[in-house]
């Protein structure tokens, strides 16, 4: 993995995740907006028909890959948005409702420029990094999403 100026930081940890930590890394004097994302999870889930399922808890599992393909990703995002620092760390393991998942943030000198870096990373990460979310419902039954 190379390092890119202008990723900040980048992780997939099996321990919880910080907001603070996200935000801090991307911050400098220059820089007059912090977009933040947060995904988090929720005790519910809309699915492809549009019924909503009570979730109880899920679990994230990440192919070896993962780390080096959110590198990537940053480093796509970086190099998109010349004037912008992103970070991203994204959770594995068990995870029960309201924890976070996945905190990313752009960093900039204007908010434009910060909040379609961020809109852009959460996008492509999603679409590209290897890392699967197994939810488990309180009817009993059980969904794998982001497989390939």
């Amino acid at each position: 993995m190379q390092n890119h100026p202008r990723v900040a930081l980048v992780d997939v940890r099996d321990q919880p995740l910080s907001l603070d930590e996200v935000v801090a890394a991307v911050q400098r004097a220059s820089h007059g907006a912090v977009v933040t994302f947060t995904g988090i999870v929720r005790d519910h889930d809309h699915g492809g028909e549009g019924e909503s399922r009570d979730v109880l808890g899920l679990t994230y599992s990440a192919h070896p890959s993962a780390l080096e393909k959110l590198h990537e990703s940053c480093a796509r995002v970086a190099d998109a948005h010349p004037r912008v620092v992103v970070a991203a760390v994204h959770r594995t393991g068990e995870l029960t409702i309201g924890d976070l998942a996945v905190v990313l943030a752009a960093a900039s000198g204007h908010r434009a420029e910060a909040f379609a870096a961020a809109r852009a990373l959460i996008d492509d990460l999603k679409s590209t990094v290897p890392i699967w979310k197994h939810q488990a419902f309180a009817d009993g039954t059980d969904e794998w999403v982001g497989l390939p």
